[in-house]
């Protein structure tokens, strides 16, 4: 008889939790999880309306998905799913990206203030090797934590299943949670079931932890309106160092395809050009680098990328082509200088190819943080390499005031900016009149163009199309890329912030 595999699940029975936080405690002191920082705690949603009310206690913590994306999207393999089905991390192998937080849809994963890496639930892995319960089980005073082998239909885990109808956090995401809920309330289970408050019942919360307007609406006036009256503090991920690395990457890549493509159709420019577009070029890619591995709390791990890929992530992807477009820039700046025609003619074929990979693959990567529902676009990359052609003939525009560019050339340049700054407007208003297909994207949305970062995204919007009648003009042209460079900018900062605004605990 075949034996099956051990796969360890959890239940929480909320018919049992009484929220007394020991779990949360026991968690902290067996890990050493520092202040500011958890690894589960007991959400706490009052559901009701005076005089009809009841607490509800709801345990927070990492899902042990059976296919979670964490590990998927991890470049480095620091996050890594055991045989066991246990998600596990080892922080010596983190570089410090955070697109683990990104993907996770559960807030469970942070970057530990002292250790630099990022860190979550992993099941007291070291106690399971051992044979013992995970410390939150074996501190529960009501037995509301139960652990157990789904294989195992004896197991108190698989009668407690099998008895009870249970739920999980989000299963429209697909990553088949391995943590299940006995009895669990939608106001606690679903992040926007429940109102938010800049107060907690006991604690003030930080300014950037506050709710937006959108995610902050009273509750319903009925017996299911639900409050978060206790809850946790979590910051995006992603800062302003990510933006910036999104903008400056598509402009580097942009402005070489476009001058590639100016030269291969109309011949145009001078060595001087050439040379001065690839160094343009190259001084955006070098940007992106900077802002890519600055915003890394392990920055000197940068390398492991190269030495352990996992090449489902589409960092280590991203990381491989950037690497492969910047040495084309090097061979193409020194093919200029020696005015090698025939040779730069065929780097500037392969190197817009590889330069408009460069630009797309940021949707790609967006879209594996399963985590934000607003960046689940399939548009996404045809609208990412509209950006990328804007901003490098954006670029290019501005490079004009110190070149002789004119004729031909000039003008093919000048139709490409207007052309495409003018279907970056078309395609933003039309993604803003299309539905949205979830109720998070829809509160992300509504930060982007109503909310916090409303001001980037129309400023933005109107930078970039006032740019698209300055193209038309020899005498206004550079000041219209630098109005569709400071427009991009403006707004990819609002898509990548407004995207990690919606509630996920």
């Amino acid at each position: 008889m075949t034996t099956l595999p051990v796969v360890w699940a959890k239940v929480i029975d909320e018919r049992r939790c009484i929220g007394c936080h020991a779990c949360t405690i026991a968690c902290k002191a067996e890990h050493q999880v520092p202040l500011g920082v958890t690894r589960t705690f007991v959400k706490q949603v009052e559901i009701g309306v005076f005089p009809s009310l009841e607490r509800n206690f709801q345990v927070t913590r990492c899902n042990q998905c059976e296919e979670p994306p964490c590990t998927e999207i991890c470049p480095t393999g620091a996050m890594f799913q055991r045989d066991d089905g246990i998600v596990d991390f080892n922080r010596a192998t983190c570089i410090g990206c955070k697109a683990c937080i990104a993907a996770c849809p559960y807030d469970a994963i942070y970057i530990d203030p002292e250790t630099h890496s990022a860190e979550k639930c992993n099941f007291c892995s070291h106690r399971i090797d051992e044979g013992m319960e995970p410390a939150c089980v074996s501190v529960c005073p009501t037995q509301a934590i139960v652990v157990g082998d789904r294989n195992d239909a004896e197991s108190p885990l698989s009668r407690l299943l099998a008895e009870n109808e249970v739920s999980v956090r989000r299963p429209e995401k697909g990553t088949r949670p391995k943590l299940f809920y006995v009895q669990g309330q939608s106001q606690g289970l679903d992040p926007l079931a429940a109102a938010s408050r800049v107060t907690f019942a006991a604690a003030q919360r930080p300014e950037w932890a506050r709710p937006t307007p959108s995610s902050a609406s009273p509750p319903a006036e009925n017996q299911a309106a639900g409050l978060i009256s206790y809850g946790n503090n979590t910051r995006a991920p992603w800062d302003w160092r990510v933006s910036g690395y999104s903008w400056a990457k598509a402009v580097g890549g942009g402005a070489f395809a476009v001058a590639a493509m100016l030269a291969l159709l109309v011949d145009g420019g001078d060595r001087a050009w050439d040379v001065a577009a690839i160094a343009t070029s190259a001084a955006f890619m070098a940007l992106a680098g900077a802002l890519l591995i600055g915003d890394l709390s392990h920055p000197a791990r940068f390398y492991t990328i190269f030495l352990r890929p996992r090449w489902e992530s589409w960092l280590v992807r991203g990381a491989f082509l950037i690497a492969s477009f910047s040495l084309l820039l090097a061979a193409a700046l020194a093919a200029a200088l020696a005015e090698a025609g025939g040779l730069l003619d065929v780097l500037r074929g392969a190197g817009a190819v590889l330069a408009m990979a460069t630009v797309v693959y940021t949707a790609f990567l967006f879209r594996q943080s399963k985590g934000r529902d607003m960046w689940q676009d399939a548009f996404l990359p045809w609208h990412t390499l509209v950006k990328g052609v804007a901003g490098g003939a954006g670029a290019l525009a501005v490079l004009t005031l110190a070149s002789d560019l004119q004729g031909d050339p000039l003008r093919a340049l000048q139709l490409a900016l207007g052309s495409s700054a003018a279907l970056h407007v078309v395609m933003t208003v039309a993604r803003e009149l299309a539905p949205r297909r979830s109720a998070a994207a829809r509160v992300a949305a509504h930060n982007m163009t109503r909310g916090p970062w409303a001001l980037h995204f129309w400023g933005g919007l109107a930078a970039t199309a006032v740019a698209v009648p300055l193209a038309m003009f020899d005498s206004t042209f550079a000041a219209g890329g630098v109005l569709a460079l400071a427009g991009l900018l403006a707004q990819e900062h609002a898509f990548v912030q407004a995207g990690q605004s919606d509630p996920l605990t």
